[in-house]
């Protein structure tokens, strides 16, 4: 415990003594402080009034003897420096009111199992962690690097300060992993550009909350940023302007770089046959002529799938892709194909006609999506796609993961039931579309979603890897895309990672919730209010 000593004569010398016996009192008082404030709540979790006071000058991170990691650790390193800002926001050389006799140090001291420091996180990375505060010391175990990461971001959610300024942690037992293994966020950055800059900031704040994916929906119909080596010709002509609205290699490097030091998987998403508009400004003979009777109507489809060209282009594109961006997953997307173009097209129906498809253009996109996925499962990636590859029969490999992002709540759970009574992994997308945005407290609908409540086997439900928000961007650039997120999506970072029985109550969540968004808003995260209320720390502005 701590030993403090009341100033009252030089800090308080203008008080009479009964009011410094008040202080004394209110003190006291605060010292009954149990955290109740760590968001996503972990597994298992206890917490005492018994508190140990903190001073910036006497903290110290360190490695335990044991530790596979040890220091020159990138990723630890970094993280010290980082989370002993947000540990000690407002941190400077000066004392407060209150001292402290004999500044004791405190030390956290970590201990990982592998020393994975120079890899990226995968599909299979662990990020389990036990957090043991005690008087003068915090232990913190974990199997990877990656699971320290998520216990330093818990560790620094139990320190709070007083009134007075001076910081606390009280002593705690924590035992915490993941409820599921993929936890993401979708940026959609073709509908509007956004600064890279604006991403780095979302990354933080996904830390925050624990989510471990990056989707980046990169391109679609509106613009096609992506600078591509291997042709140029798609970002200077697809994108919104050549040389202010694209993502160089050395960003996209930028972006990767900084995800992998919060422990955060970069997936990307190069959607087709459909979504391609912008495609085809850099890539002539891309996509498919329209016809209006006999003669082209001078307006473009989806990607053409009856010629050759296409898949050579499609190979060169996502051999690119892969090596640009390290992780083995690769979202080749799939969904809303309008087949009224190609229908038009009398090529693409001779091609249907010589491959016995008849009429049935479903025929026809599982036929390009396997060419597709087979392209990408030759350069070693797993295939991520859409629910509607699933929904029109193709036949992908079985590792292929399946998207779930339509339907109401009875639809999406026979689409649950049915994909994984095929043998196939499924993300579940549709409940947390947090781009709809609706007045009053909609983060209720997130956080109450049950993710593996639909028919079928515990084998079933095991192949539920996780979970996405999606903040889809017709409506959403850098202006408004931080405060549209947070904190609705850290609702549905609690359903992935938490223990549903414990949070079953949004009642009980409320002020949880409040409590961490006004953390956000601390560590200049522009998170909007819940409902009615303050924060001790007001938002201050950029």
């Amino acid at each position: 415990m701590c030993n403090i000593e009341v100033m009252c004569i030089g800090s308080f010398g203008r008080y009479t003594r009964p009011k410094c016996n008040l202080i004394l009192l209110i003190i006291l008082q605060l010292g009954l402080h149990t955290v109740e404030g760590v968001w996503p709540l972990p597994q298992s979790f206890t917490s005492s009034t018994e508190r140990y006071p903190l001073n910036p000058n006497a903290f110290y991170f360190g490695y335990g003897r044991q530790s596979a990691a040890q220091q020159d650790c990138s990723v630890l390193d970094a993280a010290f420096k980082r989370y002993f800002s947000l540990i000690f926001p407002d941190y400077t050389s000066g004392y407060g009111v209150l001292r402290f006799s004999g500044d004791k140090p405190f030390t956290v001291e970590i201990r990982v199992d592998h020393a994975d420091c120079d890899s990226y996180p995968n599909e299979n990375s662990s990020e389990r962690y036990n957090l043991s505060v005690s008087a003068g010391q915090a232990s913190l175990n974990a199997e990877t690097v990656w699971g320290a990461l998520r216990g330093l971001e818990t560790f620094s959610q139990l320190v709070y300060q007083d009134d007075f300024g001076t910081y606390f942690v009280n002593k705690t037992e924590i035992d915490d992993f993941p409820r599921f293994q993929f936890r993401a966020i979708l940026l959609d950055t073709s509908r509007h550009y956004l600064p890279v800059q604006a991403i780095l900031k979302t990354l933080d704040a996904m830390a925050y909350s624990k989510f471990n994916v990056f989707h980046w929906h990169i391109v679609d119909d509106p613009s096609f940023p992506y600078q591509s080596r291997t042709f140029p010709d798609l970002s200077s002509k697809g994108a919104f302007h050549p040389m202010t609205h694209i993502y160089t290699q050395s960003d996209v490097r930028r972006v990767i770089s900084h995800a992998r030091l919060w422990g955060i998987r970069v997936l990307p998403e190069f959607d087709s046959p459909g979504h391609t508009q912008s495609w085809g400004k850099g890539q002539s003979d891309l996509l498919t002529p329209c016809y209006r009777g006999s003669t082209p109507s001078g307006t473009f489809g989806p990607v053409n799938p009856v010629l050759p060209s296409t898949y050579q282009f499609m190979a060169r594109l996502f051999k690119e892709v892969s090596s640009v961006f390290p992780d083995s997953y690769i979202h080749l997307g799939g969904d809303e194909v309008d087949f009224s173009c190609w229908k038009s097209n009398p090529d693409v129906r001779a091609f249907m006609q010589k491959m016995g498809f008849g009429g049935d253009f479903t025929k026809l996109e599982a036929f390009y999506m396997e060419k597709i996925v087979n392209i990408t499962s030759a350069l070693n990636k797993t295939s991520i796609v859409w629910q509607d590859v699933f929904d029109y029969h193709e036949r992908i490999p079985k590792d292929t993961v399946l998207h779930i992002w339509k339907g109401t709540p009875a639809s999406y759970k026979e689409e649950l039931s049915r994909m994984t009574k095929a043998g196939m992994r499924v993300l579940l997308a549709a409940p947390w579309y947090i781009n709809h945005i609706a007045y009053g407290q909609d983060w209720r609908n997130y956080y109450t979603v049950q993710p593996l409540n639909f028919s079928g086997t515990e084998e079933q439900k095991k192949l539920v890897i996780g979970g996405e928000v999606c903040m889809w961007g017709e409506y959403v650039d850098a202006t408004n895309l931080t405060p549209r997120l947070w904190p609705r999506a850290s609702a549905a970072a609690e359903r992935l990672w938490s223990d549903e029985k414990q949070t079953s109550s949004v009642d009980e969540a409320f002020p949880r919730l409040q409590d961490f968004r006004c953390k956000l808003v601390r560590r200049g995260i522009r998170a909007e209010p819940l409902h009615v209320g303050h924060c001790k720390h007001e938002y201050q502005g950029v």
